[in-house]
């Protein structure tokens, strides 16, 4: 008796879990619709060592579209703060004496493609979370800055590595955009069928070594003419100032053709950040089968 009542528990196990299986296949997980928020970090010519000690505010929105329960196609877009200062790298006397300094906002816009480690469906409580992988390209904003006796000035205009000065025909004024390369990890949770969490960190390579207005040697102060005051003497431009900054920390260090920065490799961030989205989701009507 008990082996009969034992089967018939089974049997009406199975079909109870073939009925959820049936419900939950019958909706599809069109995609999602989401926020981020989180910090990002700048790696380049002023943080060599890959140091993360000046963290910035990121916010993001984003699209994705699913293909099945494993790959998906989303588009994002992200605003950030980068910046750094040559005052953090304690650890290295060169860039002491350099005290060179950047801040810039951000705007990238991009295109990725997800690729989820295990099957994921919303709402089911079997296929509620996976790990994934995420890659793509996208577009990004930048006008890096510096502060001079408190007041902000725009970089790119100075030519502080003399581009834009024919005696360095090979320095164009660089661009104020440029591509980047992201290429991360992140986990997400199915909260229930309609809402989602999860946390993501992406890199980003770019194609730009000049997020910081840092990049090859410096071309020396004779580049940057004076303005005369009224008394008669000549006071440094503020391009002068701010093309080499140790006569802040010790004698002049920034002679013509000595290494400012590194262009064999080019700038790069990195974002962390908590994502929150909505579900979109069809019906597909059952078989009879």
């Amino acid at each position: 008796m008990k082996k009969y009542i034992a089967l018939a528990v089974l049997f009406v196990s199975a079909i109870g879990m073939n009925s959820a299986n049936a419900q939950w296949e019958s909706i599809i997980h069109e995609g999602e619709i989401g926020i981020s928020a989180g910090a990002s970090h700048y790696f380049g010519d002023l943080n060599t060592r890959a140091k993360l000690n000046r963290p910035k505010l990121a916010v993001g929105a984003f699209f994705r579209k699913q293909f099945g329960n494993y790959t998906a196609v989303r588009v994002s877009a992200h605003f950030t703060q980068l910046g750094y200062s040559d005052i953090y790298n304690t650890d290295n006397d060169f860039q002491k004496r350099r005290n060179l300094s950047f801040n810039t906002n951000l705007f990238e816009l991009a295109v990725q493609g997800d690729f989820n480690f295990f099957k994921f469906v919303p709402g089911d409580p079997y296929h509620r979370w996976t790990p994934y992988v995420t890659l793509g390209v996208g577009i990004f904003s930048y006008d890096p800055y510096a502060f001079l006796s408190g007041k902000k000035v725009l970089l790119r205009p100075l030519g502080t590595e003399g581009q834009g000065d024919s005696a360095y025909p090979d320095r164009k004024p660089y661009n104020t955009m440029g591509f980047c390369f992201p290429f991360g990890v992140g986990f997400k949770y199915a909260i229930n069928d309609r809402m989602n969490i999860g946390f993501e960190v992406t890199h980003r390579f770019t194609s730009s070594d000049y997020i910081d207005d840092v990049s090859k040697t410096y071309v020396g102060i004779d580049k940057f003419p004076g303005i005369r005051q009224p008394d008669g003497t000549i006071a440094p431009s503020t391009a002068g100032l701010l093309q080499d900054r140790s006569y802040e920390t010790g004698s002049v260090i920034g002679i013509e053709g000595r290494q400012r920065g590194y262009p064999k490799q080019r700038d790069q961030y990195i974002i962390a950040e908590i994502t929150f989205s909505m579900n979109l989701t069809s019906y597909r009507c059952p078989t009879a089968k």
